[in-house]
């Protein structure tokens, strides 16, 4: 079919026709030809055209009889193509598979990183094509245009004679050599994209501007009439800040009330998917679905993810797996690439720019994924093995509305010591009884970091995250609800690692808060539109736990200074500042609020009947205080480093260098 020079592929007589290349489905009871399983036999040898890619690869002892047996059972129950079977199950080298796959159709292959190709080809506007082909021109030969692909099907051919005209002919490369050497063509023009698509296309919904001029204004009003009221009307100013503060403990108590009470609705929330349901599923509906693991210098827990992933309850031939890893960061790379993964795991290289973030590097690897629905996990995730078909169902049951199916969060190292018990406590109380209370009430649910599914038309739709914001999942579960979408929590967990150390705490929730109070300044840019989109109750809701959130861990100091002043100098010289009423609210505000919340986070562990860890809630006042350490610091990088992404330490618990052996032993099995 070609007389170019490359790698060369024996001689064989071409296909008829360009069938689906890793689709080649045809069963075989024996080899075709005569030839014997096992036999290492040349290429073109072979009645090429005549064997089904599986019989050709046992023939060339790339693939042994009873592998070949597998493959074709799990290609009858899973419905994919025979080319994915063999590479997500790790049964033959891709190198060996497309050389073979071109011999196969009379094809020749190329090394893509040791014969490149020519940069002056490719076109900027194809960019989505080629992805979702897996190809890219390659050289221009004899006044034709060669191109490169990793899945030589009509498909492919169709794309090649309509952008590079009749002429354009096929050569195959490996679905490696394809994404990397897109990576290294469009470097500049992905980097832009991944850092400002969304401030480019919408934005009035990007943090890369920390406060608005109009934002400031305000602000300058506010600290003006405060100074103003104080120099001129100093009691009557303490007073009216008190009733606000008041106001808001009080308006913040009973929200969360309200939202423990309906998210403790076992039947709407813990049964949301049934085990039954899960059962009913059927391997070959499934879609194909994305798998992000960010990472950066975390090669000491890739580990424990990689063998999660591996005992997902999913067809591996349908899972889209990106190890997203900073292109410096060559420790992790090299840890990933040691693992020997199979072919359905990929690394994507993120280069460098400004601001490094996770939100960054996800919206980077956003362009190389290919499935129907996404979902991010961190390097240390456990996700429970049916997660994934949990998650599909939910979708379903949900209808299109619902653009996002947020799982649970909680830690596998839980009795460590004292951080992690409490870590734990405010885990279960945030994701088992809030989460699934905000979306009974229609609130916007600030999503966590991990473990959130995506429908992947939408995420693309709103310009997926914002790599300005450093909580940027709880940024996108508010903007989804503003564009019409909703986000829904489904009954399935996921555990990693809680900190065991106060200062990484510290670091890690520093930065949590700091996207908070960056996701609450986008989104009160304009208060009227949040209002109209999201309705009272989710304008509301926004307030007292967006705004409440970070809010509470600044106030609780100033109020806990006054009350423990008071208790050690008594007198009355406070109560000009404390009217009847307002003592009153005062004191109901500190006794049944604190008394609920230290009740809360008693029974947060119960429906996990984790019952040994309910007297630590006693204790919680303790994490408070923590908590409004890193309020205080995540308010001082607000206005002095609001981009930068405080990197959390992974691998430091016990428990963690565990599970770190004990995947070890099972990958090695």
């Amino acid at each position: 079919m070609t007389d170019m020079s490359l790698v060369p592929a024996p001689p064989a007589p071409p296909a008829p026709a360009l069938a689906p290349a890793l689709g080649d489905s045809q069963p075989a009871a024996g080899l075709s030809g005569g030839t014997r399983a096992g036999e290492d036999l040349p290429i073109g040898e072979l009645p090429i055209g005549e064997l089904p890619i599986g019989e050709l690869l046992v023939a060339r002892g790339l693939l042994r009889p009873d592998q070949l047996d597998k493959a074709l059972a799990l290609q009858r129950k899973w419905q994919v193509r025979f080319g994915d079977i063999v590479l997500s199950q790790g049964m033959v080298r891709p190198f060996d598979f497309y050389r073979t796959l071109a011999g196969r159709f009379g094809l020749d292959f190329v090394d893509l990183m040791r014969d490149r190709p020519d940069p002056t080809l490719a076109r900027v506007e194809h960019r989505e094509e080629y992805a979702r082909l897996l190809l890219l021109p390659w050289r221009r030969q004899d006044g034709r245009i060669v191109v490169a692909t990793a899945d030589p099907g009509p498909a492919a051919l169709a794309f090649a004679e309509t952008a590079y005209g009749p002429d354009a002919q096929l050569v195959v490369t490996s679905k490696f050599d394809i994404l990397w050497s897109l990576q290294r063509t469009f470097e500049k023009e992905y980097s832009h994209e991944a850092v400002y698509g969304l401030a480019e296309m919408d934005p009035e919904n990007s943090a890369r501007q920390v406060v608005t001029p109009q934002q400031g204004l305000f602000l300058y009003c506010c600290l003006s009439l405060l100074l103003g009221g104080l120099a001129f009307a100093p009691i009557g100013t303490l007073v009216t800040l008190n009733v606000v503060m008041a106001v808001f403990y009080l308006g913040n108590f009973l929200l969360k009330t309200v939202l423990v009470w309906f998210g403790a609705n076992a039947r709407l929330v813990d049964r949301k998917v049934t085990d039954a349901e899960v059962k009913a599923l059927r391997d070959e509906d499934l879609p194909v679905f994305t798998v992000l693991v960010p990472m950066y210098k975390e090669p000491e827990v890739l580990p424990i993810l990689a063998a999660a992933l591996r005992r997902l309850d999913y067809p591996m031939a349908k899972l889209d797996i990106k190890l997203v890893l900073e292109a410096g960061d060559r420790e992790t790379i090299d840890a990933a690439k040691s693992l020997g993964l199979e072919g359905t795991f990929e690394i994507i290289r993120v280069p460098a720019s400004k601001p490094q973030t996770k939100p960054k590097a996800c919206n980077y690897a956003l362009n190389f994924a290919r499935g129907d629905y996404l979902v991010i996990f961190d390097a240390e995730d456990q996700p429970e093995p049916d997660q994934l078909k949990k998650v599909v169902i939910a979708f379903e049951k949900a209808g299109d509305q619902v653009a996002c199916v947020q799982c649970r969060l909680n830690y596998f190292n839980a009795n460590e010591n004292w951080l992690t018990r409490m870590f734990t406590l405010d885990y279960s109380l945030w994701f088992d009884y809030m989460l699934p209370g905000l979306e009974q009430l229609r609130i916007p649910i600030p999503l966590g970091g991990t473990s959130n599914h995506f429908r992947m038309d939408v995420l693309k739709k709103l310009r997926s995250w914002d790599p300005f914001n450093v909580t940027e999942d709880a940024d996108l579960g508010v903007r989804m609800t503003q564009k019409g979408y909703r986000v829904a929590v489904c009954n399935s967990t996921t555990f990693e690692e809680a900190n065991v150390s106060i200062p990484n705490w510290v670091r890690q929730r520093s930065r949590w808060i700091k996207g908070y109070m960056q996701t609450y300044l986008v989104h009160m840019r304009h208060p009227l539109n949040l209002y109209r989109s999201v309705g009272p109750g989710g304008f509301w809701g926004f307030q007292f736990f967006v705004g409440g959130t970070m809010l509470s861990g600044v106030l609780n100091p100033i109020f806990w200074s006054f009350y423990a002043f008071w208790l050690l100098v008594g007198g009355t010289f406070l109560d000009p500042l404390f009217p009847t009423a307002l003592l009153y609210l005062s004191l109901f505000n500190l006794l049944a609020g604190n008394g609920l919340f230290t009740y809360l986070s008693i029974i947060a562990p119960v429906k996990r009947g984790w019952m040994s860890l309910a007297p630590w809630g006693l204790t919680v006042a303790g994490y408070w205080a923590l908590m409004s350490v890193a309020a205080y610091k995540a308010l001082w990088q607000l206005v002095r480093n609001p981009f930068y992404w405080e990197k959390t330490q992974h691998g430091l618990s016990a428990v963690t260098k565990q599970e770190v052996a004990k995947a070890m032993a099972s990958m090695n099995q």
